[in-house]
């Protein structure tokens, strides 16, 4: 191979030497002709020496014209001959290679060679340009496609790509001889997109609320339903997509990439089509949706609608989750909260299987999010109330420093050290104590990258997830039981349930400490049950955790801010802005450091303010770590706005964070967020449902 190489670039080196030659030659002929014309005719006019003038006649200056042209000829006809008996072993060899005709495999594979002087202007091309009409002869390629001058110019190997005459073409450039390539990858690009376009995509569509909008009727009595089922199966005729019913509440469709593109570009309007259905009605209904498509496996392709739909009814529904095979996940829609769920019979199943994992298992270990709030701890308290009752060592994973003020004052004031020492453990400790049988159940969180115990979180084999915020394209890998309810007020309200439900004989115990910290992490969740995510089940879950004895004036007083947060928050209310109607964000001093709780408390203080919509706290949590707490009334979704800002949570409430970023540059990049995605983002229904 290297030979190869060597008498191609051996081949390519002669062309070029001969050409400069050539060139040199020539000017020596061309100025060795002038010069002796020169000197003849200076001879003629000064008649030197004497008697030249006369000896000299007409027919002797028309011989001496002839010879001069007679030498330009045969100097020419000699260098076509040279360079092509050059260009005839550069081919011979190259043909050697192929094992044939090289100009017919030249052809075959569409090739084009062009060579060029060191100004770019081409000295030979092969025939493929001339069986296409195309003359590249004389031109200059640098200056007629600007990207061969680069190409030229690159420090290392590369190709640019060009159309001629409405063909496509890859080109290289080979330095040493001055040759380019041209790879006519036109009808490879067509069968390619082709290909495709054709390609299926397998999608499911699930109705979120059947059972509320069937209510008790029979599906086919149900006018309601009858109009959904219309909207479907009218705007998948209108895309060509083949439907099929398999379920009461789901449809299986199969279409092409072509048409999940065209549904991509109109933004599934088929949501707002059904959402509009609802208007005037006591129940607005939605839609889930998940396609996935870019690969040929199609039992992997199943696999990943399903995992789509499934992501789009953890985050909410009324959206769709577009699944591309080694790409990010695309959301659409998302405009509506998540509707409360009040049924008993999943809280019952949830709370019977995660009692039989956990006494499968040797040990449990429960982690909330860094940053812990009360919600996260008082999930986690829930969590170890149920290892209690089943007899299965539990210790929280808690790390002083990623937690937040009242939550640390909370739990170190709340059980005596001793009793808290065999509670906790250290994520560092965590990480070493794993075992294969351990089993690590996370609260409050379902990115894995903000578990307090992240570290032991990789290690584990055996994994739940409990969380109430819609779900992200960061998940928890494979854990054996999730629940993600974004239409729960918190954590600590899907334990509680779980606790009330379970079919344990005798009940779950929970001690009212225990209870006291599961009751204030609803009510900081909830803004004392002010917010839009509380509901029936936020007040039954409260009324639980009373019959456990919960103190809620304790309860309360583990979340009273002391006179300098007080301070501090009035301070961060005073810089509001407003970008948009209904908009407002506040920023912190860049100077002062605060807890991300801090943040949250503006944010659901400036929720309290008339006419507000949606907001936005931007402060530094450390000193080089920014962040922003986002709160909604329901009407704007600020998930979908700070998951565009590398971000995340539900529909109400959500946040992000940005590293080594100033206040200014996140301030920036909120309103730029705002220009491009709040309309996007604001619910077509409104703050009812």
């Amino acid at each position: 191979m290297a030979k190869k190489k060597k008498n191609k670039r051996a081949n390519g080196t002669s062309m070029s030497l001969a050409i400069k030659r050539m060139i040199i030659f020539s000017s020596i002929v061309l100025t060795l002709e002038a010069a002796l014309v020169l000197v003849a005719l200076s001879f003629y006019a000064f008649d030197f020496p004497k008697g030249f003038k006369s000896v000299v006649t007409q027919w002797h200056w028309v011989l001496g014209a002839s010879i001069i042209i007679a030498v330009d000829i045969l100097f020419v006809i000699f260098s076509e001959i040279h360079l092509s008996h050059i260009r005839r072993k550069g081919d011979l060899a190259a043909a050697s290679i192929v094992g044939g005709d090289v100009q017919e495999a030249y052809n075959f594979g569409q090739i084009g060679l062009a060579v060029t002087d060191d100004d770019g202007v081409v000295l030979w091309t092969n025939s493929l340009f001339k069986e296409r009409h195309i003359d590249l002869l004389d031109d200059n390629i640098l200056t007629w496609q600007p990207s061969l001058a680069e190409l030229r110019d690159a420090p290392t190997e590369m190709f640019v790509k060009i159309e001629i005459m409405g063909r496509n073409y890859q080109v290289r450039f080979l330095p040493e001889a001055n040759l380019y390539i041209f790879k006519d990858t036109t009808d490879l690009e067509q069968v390619t997109s082709y290909n495709m376009e054709q390609a299926i995509c397998i999608g499911i569509i699930m109705i979120d609320n059947y059972s509320d909008v069937a209510g008790k009727t029979e599906d086919d009595n149900n006018d309601m339903v009858a109009k959904i089922r219309a909207a479907i199966i009218e705007y998948c005729r209108d895309y060509g997509v083949l439907l099929r019913r398999f379920r009461s509440d789901s449809y299986f469709a199969v279409c092409n990439f072509k048409t999940l593109d065209r549904m991509e570009k109109d933004g599934f309007t088929l949501l707002q089509t059904v959402r509009a259905l609802g208007k005037g009605q006591n129940i607005v209904p939605t839609l889930s949706i998940g396609f996935s498509h870019r690969i040929d496996d199609v039992n992997k392709l199943s696999e990943m609608a399903s995992n789509a739909i499934d992501i789009a009814m953890s985050r909410g529904g009324d959206q769709v989750v577009v699944s591309h095979y080694g790409e990010d996940l695309r959301f659409f829609g998302g405009k509506t909260a998540a509707v409360e769920n009040t049924g008993r019979v999943q809280f019952r199943s949830l709370a019977d299987s995660l009692i039989g994992i956990i006494r499968g298992a040797s040990n449990v270990m429960v982690s909330g999010h860094t940053d812990m709030d009360m919600d996260a701890l008082g999930a986690c308290l829930g969590i170890k109330a149920i290892c209690d009752y089943c007899k299965v060592p539990c210790r929280i994973v808690f790390d002083p420093k990623l937690t937040e003020k009242k939550t640390r004052y909370a739990l170190i004031k709340t059980f005596p050290k001793a009793e808290l020492e065999k509670m906790v453990i250290s994520p560092k400790e965590a990480e070493e104590k794993i075992r294969p049988s351990t089993l690590f159940i996370v609260v409050d969180v379902s990115v894995p990258s903000m578990v307090m115990g992240a570290k032991a979180l990789e290690k584990s084999a055996k994994t739940i997830v409990i969380d109430h915020h819609r779900r992200g394209e960061a998940f928890i890998d494979k854990p054996v039981l999730q629940y993600v309810d974004p239409s729960a007020s918190s954590a600590t309200e899907i334990i509680t349930e779980c606790i009330r439900y379970a079919t344990a004989n005798p009940r779950i115990e929970v001690s009212p400490a225990f209870a006291t910290i599961m009751l204030s992490g609803m009510f900081l969740d909830t803004g004392f049950f002010k917010s839009k995510s509380t509901g029936i089940r936020t007040f039954e879950a409260a009324e639980i955790l009373k019959e456990y004895s919960a103190d809620n004036a304790k309860a309360d007083d583990y979340l009273k801010d002391e006179y300098e947060e007080y301070a501090l928050v009035t301070k961060i209310v005073s810089t509001i802005r407003t970008p948009y109607t209904g908009i407002v964000y506040c920023v912190c001093d860049e100077r002062d450091i605060v807890e991300r709780a801090t943040l949250s408390k503006v944010a659901n203080q400036l929720m309290q303010l008339k006419d507000i919509d949606a907001a936005f706290v931007i402060g530094k949590t450390q000193e080089h770590l920014t962040n922003i707490s986002a709160r909604s009334n329901s009407t704007v979704n600020v998930q979908l706005l700070c998951e565009k800002m590398g971000g995340g949570g539900h529909f109400g409430m959500a946040a992000a964070s940005f590293p080594n970023a100033s206040i200014g540059a996140v301030v920036d990049r909120l309103q730029d967020t705002l220009d491009m995605y709040l309309a996007e983002a604001r619910s077509d229904i409104g703050g009812n449902h």
